[in-house]
C-alpha cells in the first residue's frame, strides 16, 4: 500500500504563514524519510484542499488527512469532512484517512506551560500571586472551540499558584485582551504574562504584537512578557508522529464525521446549519471564526 500523509494548514494572506507551514512540513518529512509528505491550505495558500488531496491520490492507495489545527470548529468539523468526501467520490479507490486535529489536550497544555515558565523567567520570576497569566486564542463563533482555550486556561491555574489565569480573543468574541488586562491591573497584577494560543506566524500575530505594545504605553508600571506562536515546538511534531501512527485506531473518521451538522449540511449543501456561514477570519481586516 502506497501512502500519503497530507498536512493541511489553515492559510493566512501574510504568505510568512503559509511558509512556515511548508517549512515544518520538510522538518516532519526529514523525520520520516520513507514517508511521502505533501501539503494544503484549506484558504489563502497557493494549494487549497480540493487540489491538495487530488495531487495527494494521485500517487497513492491511502491518504491520511492530518489537520495542523488546534480548535475543532467549522474548518474541522465542516470544510475538511466535505472536501474529503468530495475527494472520496473522485478517487474510489483510494482510501482517504481524516485523523484528528492537534486539538487542545494535554501535550498543548505541556508546551503552554514550558512557554510560560520560560516567560516567567523573563520577568526575573515574581510573586505568581501578583503575576497574571492570559491565554490568548484566536476566537470563534463555535462555543466549544472558544470552550477548548478555557479549559486549558483551568488546567494552568490548577498546575500553578497564580491567582488569575483568563482568557481573551483576538477576535469575534469577547473578552478581548485590552478588556481582560484592564480587569487584571485593578485587581492588583503588577505583572501580565500573554501567551497567545497560536501554531504560525501571521497577520494576527502582529496584531498582538501591537496591542501588547500600546498595553505597555498604557501601563507603564506593569510589566509584561509576550510569548510566541509555537508550531515548530518539539511537541508539536510528537502530536503529528501520534495522528499517523494512530489513525487506524482512530477508524478514519473525525469527531463530528457523523454529527448531526454534518448530516443537516447533507441534505442543505447552500447552508451551514451549524453558524459556520459566518465563520471567516480572514487576514485582511475582517475576522474569521474559524479558530484553528
Amino acid at each position: 500500500m502506497s501512502t500519503t500523509v497530507l498536512l493541511v494548514g489553515h492559510g493566512s494572506r501574510h504568505e510568512a504563514g503559509n511558509e512556515e507551514i511548508l517549512r515544518f512540513a520538510e522538518i516532519w518529512r526529514a523525520r520520516h524519510k520513507d514517508a511521502q509528505v505533501a501539503v494544503c491550505f484549506i484558504e489563502h495558500g497557493k494549494v487549497l484542499m480540493g487540489e491538495g488531496l487530488d495531487k495527494a491520490a494521485a500517487g497513492s492507495t491511502q491518504v491520511i488527512v492530518v489537520p495542523l489545527i488546534l480548535n475543532a470548529a467549522g474548518h474541522v468539523k465542516m470544510d475538511i469532512p466535505q472536501a474529503v468526501a468530495a475527494a472520496r467520490l473522485r478517487h474510489p479507490s483510494v482510501e482517504f484517512i481524516s485523523t484528528r486535529p492537534l486539538g487542545m489536550e494535554r501535550e498543548i497544555h505541556a508546551l503552554l506551560r514550558q512557554r510560560m515558565d520560560h516567560l516567567l523567567k523573563e520577568l526575573a520570576v515574581p510573586d505568581p500571586r501578583t503575576t497574571g497569566i492570559i491565554l490568548l486564542g484566536r476566537g470563534s463563533s463555535d462555543a466549544g472551540a472558544n470552550g477548548e482555550i478555557a479549559k486549558m486556561a483551568r488546567w494552568v491555574f490548577e498546575d500553578k499558584q497564580h491567582d488569575l489565569v483568563d482568557i481573551a480573543f483576538t477576535g469575534i468574541t469577547l473578552p478581548r485582551l485590552e478588556t481582560v488586562v484592564q480587569r487584571q491591573v485593578k485587581l492588583g497584577m503588577t505583572q501580565i504574562v500573554i501567551q497567545p494560543v497560536y501554531l504560525f506566524t501571521g497577520v494576527l500575530i502582529a496584531r498582538i504584537e501591537q496591542q501588547v505594545e500600546r498595553l505597555r504605553l498604557s501601563y507603564p508600571h506593569i510589566a509584561f512578557a509576550l510569548g510566541g506562536y509555537f508550531g515548530f515546538d518539539e511537541g508539536i511534531y510528537k502530536i503529528v508522529d501520534a495522528r499517523v501512527r494512530d489513525h487506524a485506531a482512530a477508524g478514519g473518521i473525525l469527531d463530528c464525521d457523523g454529527c448531526k451538522y454534518r448530516l443537516a449540511a447533507a441534505h442543505d449543501h447552500g447552508h451551514h446549519q451549524h453558524d459556520h456561514s459566518h465563520d471567516h477570519h480572514h487576514d485582511h481586516g475582517h475576522d474569521h471564526a474559524r479558530s484553528c
